[in-house]
């Protein structure tokens, strides 16, 4: 898999998580936001669980209450859910 492959392909993972916990509305706004969500992207992007995340996500097609345990963005999406 190439580097833009790979950026796709856990931008898409990122997404769905965040659509399935409910999180994608209360992502952070203002000044900081860019970077919250830089961060995050670049944890997704070096993550070791995506055949983890891939089948959690496939579980879970009605949502969840929180996020994939092992996401190394874990901490930062609950915090999202409950700002």
């Amino acid at each position: 898999m190439n580097w833009m492959e790979r950026l796709n392909e856990r931008a898409d993972l990122m997404g769905r998580m965040l659509e399935t916990i409910g999180a994608m509305n209360h992502l952070p706004t203002g000044v900081q936001s860019g970077t919250e969500l830089r961060n995050a992207a670049y944890r997704c992007l070096n993550c070791g669980e995506t055949e983890t995340c891939r089948r959690w996500l496939q579980d879970h097609p009605d949502g969840a209450d929180g996020p994939l345990p092992e996401c190394p963005n874990a901490a930062l999406f609950e915090a999202w859910l409950k700002s």
